[in-house]
């Protein structure tokens, strides 16, 4: 279904098609648009429940690096410094990850460490936070560190198991995310009644950790100039995640979720569309002077629908 548009002049321009879905704080069901029982990959939103995973294999780490190891970081010093952290408690280095040298995520941090003749590393890839945590998990049980991306390692065979109890579905196939590491796919319901599980845990549970990590600090997510970390300063207590080929997840106070997915993989669209539906379930929070204070969030040309 038609989830957003590019307007110019006043008229539509182009029109992004995807499917979103929708739950209100009890899980009960307000939106229901699209394919959200197709199985599609979920791309970076997973993380949620992969950090979740990891507690539950015993990962304790502070909540700053328990929110770095959910994120799709930009990169910034504070992120280096924080995956290095990790690894360095486990006596790992750089070299032991398994992510590909990347520059920045961040654009402008991008362009400065190209100004500035920095060179990728693995370190700056936006999935190191959970690669980091995956190696110090595996160490932490005495697994090989070597393979940690192999999708049968039992780091990720754990893992794909609490996707699937998280989402209340079998996995439907395992891929191969950007950075490397498996990709589970379920569905965009799938996906909702995940992200929403986490959010709402009872307190103690490493579900509960890893959303009250995200909340208080949201910073870690993604970065300063990010959508999803501007939308979660700017409503305590939201959980936001992005994920690459346009899949965004949210999460309000309450639990009321929401999940999109562009079905042309648009990342200009994930966002606005995401919005719309907020605005709609939630009128009482005050989205435009939300927005303007998130200039991340702000284009007057494109519109969720």
């Amino acid at each position: 279904m038609p989830l957003v548009q590019v307007l110019r002049g006043g008229r539509a321009e182009s029109v992004h098609f995807g499917s979103r879905m929708v739950l209100g704080p009890g899980g009960e069901v307000l939106e229901a648009s699209g394919d959200v029982d197709e199985p599609g990959y979920p791309r970076s939103t997973a993380k949620l429940m992969q950090a979740a995973g990891l507690v539950r294999l015993g990962l304790d780490l502070p909540p700053d690096l328990l929110a770095l190891a959910a994120a799709s970081h930009s990169a910034e010093e504070f992120h280096l410094a924080g995956v290095l952290r990790i690894l360095g408690d486990a006596g790992l280095t750089e070299d032991d990850l398994g992510c590909p040298a990347h520059l920045p995520h961040d654009p402008v941090l991008h362009d400065v460490w190209l100004a500035g003749g920095r060179v990728p590393r693995r370190l700056a890839h936006c999935c190191s936070g959970k690669h980091s945590a995956m190696l110090a998990t595996a160490k932490l049980n005495g697994w090989p560190t070597g393979g940690y991306l192999d999708p049968g390692h039992p780091v990720q065979t754990a893992l794909a198991a609490t996707v699937a109890e998280l989402a209340g579905e079998p996995v439907a196939h395992t891929a191969l995310d950007g950075c490397g590491a498996p990709l589970f796919a379920i569905s965009l319901r799938g996906l909702a009644t995940a992200v929403q599980r986490v959010a709402t845990a009872p307190h103690g549970t490493p579900e509960h950790r890893v959303a009250e990590a995200m909340r208080k600090h949201p910073e870690m997510v993604a970065g300063p100039n990010r959508d999803v970390t501007q939308l979660m300063r700017a409503v305590p207590g939201l959980i936001a995640k992005d994920g690459a080929e346009a899949v965004q997840i949210a999460v309000l106070p309450d639990g009321t979720t929401v999940a999109v997915k562009i079905a042309d993989g648009s990342a200009r669209g994930r966002m606005p569309a995401t919005l719309a539906a907020l605005r709609r379930v939630a009128p009482e929070y005050e989205w435009d002077d939300i927005e303007k204070r998130c200039p991340a969030l702000r284009d007057p040309h494109i519109v969720g629908l």
